[in-house]
């Protein structure tokens, strides 16, 4: 195997034995071929896109593949296998629907069939067909690289939306567009700058799409005190970010008696040790279990765990019979933390903000969010927010969070405004885009020239297509860390540098805040 695609990658460069994150060489080995397998389909959902035919198994299948292979997802290697059969049929059904001879003139990742063939034989196949390619040119390499994690962070964010039955076409044209031109050897270093660009184009358009649906089912997200505590009575922890799962867990364990916890997705091990409560995992966050709670672990949709049991559809009753069994926490007080902080919310109160930067009691604005994982350094992002001068405001999302949020209280006010605004999960990055576009708007000024410093913590590929996104937007002089993506090359990297000001996180949370604020 060979994965350097999360922030955990080995020494900086790949993982080639076992994974950082716990997937053992077989499964990486597996993603590979299904992501080659994904290749095909993409190939020929293109040329049948050109004569405009569409076909929507094919285009959500395309997407759930592509979501299982993002980092801390599934690690089942039966499961795996079993969407390798599943893409054979699809690409049959994608060549039917372009009229095209999978024995033809067409690019190998469409002739290779698994028809027939053992899992053992997977796994050779696999490895001929590595998901980074190797290309002679490793510039080309990087590009394509970014560009496929770039995809599958799209595609992650596109399958919670269709979850929620929103879609949109420029989704399901762009991916099988972008993977024909990564295996199109005529495709040059210039065509994937403008499919990167275009990547983080089309993720707007796709958070948007999911912002509105999370809405629409929802509700607009409001300012709410929520408690970290926990009550008297059996006990489920969800980790994860699909809203529609969890809506409908909230139904049947609530007429069960059974309560239901949200979980920051860090510190599992530590954190589940030993608790009497059934936990699942709906999206991109599980962890090894450990064996003390292994059997408590339940996961759904494109999520797996060797040994953990998972819940097809959205009949929870095995989860709330196994909370039941293990009786639940005691009751404990917790810390509250205030969050729902969505562009709706904070935009309410644009005037008072706008006013009081006008009269300098805000100085400087700091989006502090993104991914977070296991290495060491992510303390610089809490050091980085302590240390904000007190005429500052903060805003946060994602996992990342953590790492602060609680100290909401001790960074107080501006003007009755909390200074640590927590906007949400990283699905909802476009309200935080939405924010800082009506703050440029209400100076009549560009984004770069906001008093805004954004710092960014990155772990996986959802990371990746955020920050595509971002640079579509034109946005310069973001922060990037703890360390830079290992398949990030030093040329690919300064042109980032000469063209966005991309900069690396130092290791001084507080040094690069003096740097930020130009303090001597």
């Amino acid at each position: 195997m060979f994965c350097n695609q999360c922030e955990q990658a080995a020494n900086g460069t790949g993982c080639s034995t076992v994974a950082v994150c716990g997937k053992p060489a077989v499964v990486s080995d597996l993603f590979d071929l299904l992501l080659w397998q994904t290749k095909g389909i993409s190939y020929l959902v293109n040329e049948a896109r050109k004569a405009d035919k569409k076909d929507p198994e094919i285009d959500r299948f395309i997407i759930e593949a592509l979501f299982l292979t993002v980092t801390n997802v599934n690690f089942d290697e039966d499961v795996v296998a079993t969407w390798i059969g599943k893409a054979e049929a699809i690409m049959d059904k994608a060549a039917a629907l372009a009229g095209i001879d999978r024995n033809g003139d067409v690019p190998a990742a469409v002739k290779w069939s698994a028809k027939g063939k053992t899992e053992a034989q997977y796994i050779v196949e696999a490895q001929i067909h590595p998901i980074t390619t190797f290309h002679a040119n490793e510039d080309i390499q990087s590009l394509m690289q970014l560009l496929t994690y770039g995809l599958k962070g799209l595609a992650a964010y596109a399958e919670h939306a269709a979850v929620l039955g929103a879609t949109d076409e420029s989704i399901f044209a762009f991916i099988p567009e972008a993977f024909a031109a990564l295996i199109n050897p005529a495709t040059t270093l210039e065509q994937l700058v403008g499919l990167n660009m275009k990547c983080g184009e089309v993720n707007i358009t796709c958070m948007a799409i999911l912002n509105a649906a999370h809405i629409s089912h929802y509700g607009t997200p409001e300012p709410t005190s929520v408690p970290t505590g926990t009550v008297a009575g059996p006990a489920i922890v969800v980790s994860g970010h699909d809203l529609y799962m969890f809506d409908r867990l909230l139904d049947q364990a609530d007429a069960a008696g059974v309560n239901v916890y949200t979980h920051g997705e860090m510190n599992q091990q530590k954190e589940f040790d030993g608790q009497p409560a059934a936990f699942i995992f709906n999206t991109n966050c599980i962890q090894e279990p450990k064996a003390s709670y292994a059997k408590q672990v339940f996961t759904t949709s494109v999520v797996g765990w060797p040994g953990c049991q998972h819940v097809d559809g959205y009949d929870f009753s095995t989860v709330i019979a196994k909370a039941k069994e293990l009786g639940g926490f005691t009751a404990k007080e917790g810390k509250p933390l205030m969050t729902g902080f969505g562009h709706d919310a904070v935009l309410s109160h644009a005037e008072t903000v706008v006013g009081a930067v006008k009269s300098g009691a805000i100085k400087h604005f700091f989006l502090v969010g993104g991914c977070d994982g296991a290495k060491p350094g992510r303390n610089y992002y809490t050091d980085l927010v302590e240390a904000a001068p007190k005429d500052s405001m903060i805003l946060t999302l994602a996992c990342g969070k953590f790492r602060f949020n609680h100290l909401q209280e001790e960074l107080g006010n501006i003007g009755g405004i909390p200074r640590l605004l927590d906007v949400g999960q990283c699905n909802d990055a476009f309200s935080a885009v939405k924010i800082a576009m009506a703050l440029a708007e209400a100076f009549e000024c560009g984004v770069n020239d906001l008093p805004l410093s954004i710092i960014l913590s990155w772990y996986e590929q959802k990371a990746v297509v955020v920050l595509l996104s971002l640079l579509h937007l034109g946005i310069k002089g973001i922060r990037v860390g703890p360390t830079l993506p290992a398949f990030i090359t030093p040329n690919i990297l300064n042109f980032l540098v000469e063209n966005f000001d991309i900069k690396p996180t130092g290791n001084s949370g507080r040094g690069d805040l003096e740097e930020i604020l130009g303090v001597a």
